[in-house]
C-alpha cells in the first residue's frame, strides 16, 4: 500500500517536473533577455528582481533539466551572484552591529511566536563559508579565570570566553564551571531524628536553574565594555528568562535546572544538594548557639546560552574579531531549599542499603517497617521550594516512640518552622569551557572576505526591572507607577510576599486587580 502510493507521487512529481521544465524552456528562458533589460531599467531594486529570476530559472534546470550537473553549477554561480547583490545587502540586513564598539545592543523580539524571526535571522548571518578540511577538528579548552583563586565573598571574577587555539567559538555549546564553598546557617539542630531515620532524610538546597546564580555581568570585546552589556539583576533576567522554556529543556538536565517535582523525588536531576539529616546533625551537634553554621561545597555549570545576551549567540570566530570576556558576581540569595518527600527517600534508602541494615540486627529494620505502615498524609510540610533566607515548615522530627511495656510503638512526626540562610562563599574554581575548532587559511579568508562589508550581527535581549514605591498590605495594594516602555515584547508582574524573595514567588491573591497601559 505504501509503496504503491510512493510510486504514484513519484510519478505525480515527474510529470509536474516535466511541465515546469516545459515552461522554464518555453516561455521564461525565451524572454529572459528583454526581461533582464527591463528590469535593469528600472534601478537597483529591479536588478536584483533579475537576477533572482536567473537564478529561479538555473533551479528549475538543476531538479528537471537534461544535463543537471552542468546545471547545477550554473544555478550555484547565479545564486552567489544574486546573494552579493547591491541592492540587497544594503535593505534586507535586519539589524547592523559595528564589532569593535558595540557587539549585542541590538533588541530582537524573542517571545514564543517570535523565535522564527531571530532562527532565520541566524540563518541569514551564519558562517556558511566554514568548512573543516579534515585537519582541523572541534575541541573542548577548559580556560582558567584571570582573577585570583580563590575568590572571597563579593568578589568579582573575570574569565575570558576564546581560546586562541579556535579560530571559531561555539558559545552555544559552552559553559561556565563554578565549584564554591558555602556557609549554610540553620535555626534548628534536627535533634529528635532516631537513628533509623537520620540518614534517609534529605533536605534539598540549591538552585532552580544555575544561570540565576549570576547576580551581575558586563561584557568586554578586545578589553573595552561592550555597550549595553552591563546587567545589574541578572538573577532576575534569568528567573523571568526561565519561565518562557519548555519543561523538556529543563528536565533531565543535571546541574543546570531543578524542577521540584524532580527534586521532591530525590531525583538526580537537579542543580544542587541533598542534605541528609545525619550529616546536617552530625555538623551542627557541637555547637550551642544558634544559628548554626554547616559548610557546603557545591558545583555548578551554567551554560553561556542561560544567560539572556548569550541566549541567541551561535559561532563567533575570534580570530577575525578578538577576544572576548566577562566579569561577573555570584548571588547567594538566588539558592532555594525544600523538604525531599521522605517516604520516597527511606525507600530509596532502604533499597540501598538493604545488605546493611539486615547485618546490623532487627532493630532498624522493625523501625523502617513501622515508618511505612505508619506514615500519615496529616504530616503536612511545605510542599514548595522556599527561597534561601526565608522560613519553610520542614520534618525537623521522626522516631518511634513505645506506647506499651510489651513494645507498641507508635510514629512520631515534629513539624515545626525552620529558617535557612547564607552567611558567605569562597569560589574555590572557576572555569569556562569553550568548544570550538580550528579553519583552514583558504576558509579564513572566505569568511574575512564575507564580512568586511557586511556587519556581524548577535540579536540580544535584555530585562529591565521597575519596583513598585510602596508594598502591599494587609488591606491589599493600591500604588501606581510610570515606566517608559520602548520595544518592549514581554511584561512580567512579582509580587514578592518577602522582600528577601528572589526567584520563589506565589501566585497573587488579589481581587480587582488592574493594569493600565498608555
Amino acid at each position: 500500500m505504501a509503496a504503491g502510493i510512493f510510486n504514484k507521487l513519484k510519478k505525480l512529481v515527474s510529470v509536474v517536473g516535466k511541465g515546469v521544465s516545459w515552461m522554464n524552456d518555453k516561455v521564461v528562458k525565451p524572454i529572459m533577455p528583454i526581461t533582464n533589460a527591463l528590469l535593469s531599467s528600472l534601478g537597483p531594486a529591479g536588478s536584483m528582481v533579475a537576477k533572482g529570476i536567473s537564478a529561479g530559472s538555473s533551479a528549475v534546470d538543476a531538479l528537471f533539466g537534461q544535463n543537471k550537473q552542468q546545471s547545477k553549477q550554473q544555478f550555484r554561480q547565479d545564486f552567489k551572484t544574486f546573494r552579493q547583490d547591491d541592492f540587497l545587502r544594503k535593505n534586507i540586513i535586519f539589524a547592523e552591529l559595528n564589532m569593535n564598539r558595540q557587539l549585542m545592543k541590538t533588541h530582537v523580539p524573542k517571545t514564543q511566536q517570535n523565535l522564527e524571526t531571530i532562527e532565520n535571522l541566524l540563518k541569514t548571518f551564519a558562517i556558511q563559508p566554514f568548512q573543516n578540511d579534515g585537519q582541523h577538528h572541534f575541541s573542548l579548552k577548559e580556560i582558567k579565570p584571570e582573577s585570583q583563586m580563590p575568590s572571597l565573598f563579593d568578589k568579582e571574577v573575570i574569565i575570558s570566553l576564546t581560546d586562541p587555539d579556535h579560530d571559531v567559538t561555539q558559545i552555544q555549546n559552552s559553559f561556565i564551571t563554578l565549584e564554591f564553598t558555602m556557609n549554610l546557617l540553620f535555626d534548628n539542630k534536627f535533634e529528635q531524628f532516631s537513628e533509623s531515620y537520620r540518614a534517609g532524610t534529605f533536605i534539598f538546597v540549591g538552585l532552580k536553574s544555575s544561570a540565576q546564580l549570576i547576580r551581575e555581568y558586563v561584557l568586554y570585546h578586545r578589553g573595552r565594555t561592550i555597550d549595553g552589556s552591563l546587567q545589574n539583576d541578572s538573577t532576575t533576567e534569568q528567573f523571568i528568562y526561565n519561565t518562557i522554556k519548555p519543561k523538556s529543556e529543563k528536565n533531565n538536565n543535571r546541574f543546570v535546572h531543578s524542577l521540584y517535582e524532580n527534586v521532591r523525588k530525590d531525583d538526580i536531576s537537579h542543580c544542587g544538594k541533598y542534605l541528609s539529616i545525619k550529616d546536617i546533625s552530625d555538623a551542627l551537634a557541637s555547637q550551642t548557639a544558634a544559628p548554626y553554621v554547616m559548610p557546603v561545597n557545591f558545583s555548578v555549570s551554567i551554560p553561556l546560552d542561560d544567560l539572556l545576551i548569550f541566549s541567541a549567540f551561535s559561532e563567533y570566530p575570534n580570530s577575525l574579531f578578538g577576544d572576548l570576556k566577562i566579569k561577573f558576581k555570584i548571588n547567594p540569595n538566588a539558592f532555594v531549599f525544600c523538604q525531599i518527600d521522605p517516604v520516597i527517600s527511606m525507600s530509596r534508602y532502604y533499597t540501598i542499603n538493604k545488605d546493611e541494615l539486615l547485618s546490623s540486627g532487627q532493630d532498624k529494620l522493625k523501625d523502617v517497617d513501622l515508618f511505612f505502615r505508619n506514615w500519615s498524609l496529616t504530616f503536612q510540610y511545605t510542599n514548595m521550594f522556599t527561597q534561601i533566607g526565608c522560613t519553610a515548615d520542614l520534618i525537623t522530627g521522626v522516631r518511634a516512640e513505645e506506647l506499651t511495656p510489651s513494645g507498641l510503638k507508635n510514629l512520631v512526626c515534629d513539624i515545626k518552622p525552620v529558617t535557612i540562610s547564607v552567611r558567605n562563599y569562597i569560589i574555590t574554581a572557576a572555569v569556562a569551557n569553550m568548544y570550538g575548532y580550528k579553519a583552514s587559511q583558504e576558509c579564513l579568508n572566505r569568511v574575512r572576505q564575507f564580512y568586511s562589508s557586511r556587519p556581524f550581527v548577535v540579536p540580544a535581549q535584555r530585562i529591565e526591572t521597575w519596583a513598585f514605591p510602596s508594598g502591599a498590605t494587609l488591606t491589599g495594594l493600591r500604588t501606581s507607577q510610570n515606566i517608559p516602555l520602548s520595544h518592549v515584547t514581554d511584561m512580567c508582574l512579582l509580587f514578592p510576599k518577602d522582600a528577601r524573595q528572589t526567584t520563589c514567588f506565589e501566585n497573587p491573591c488579589y481581587q480587582n486587580m488592574q493594569l493600565s497601559t498608555l
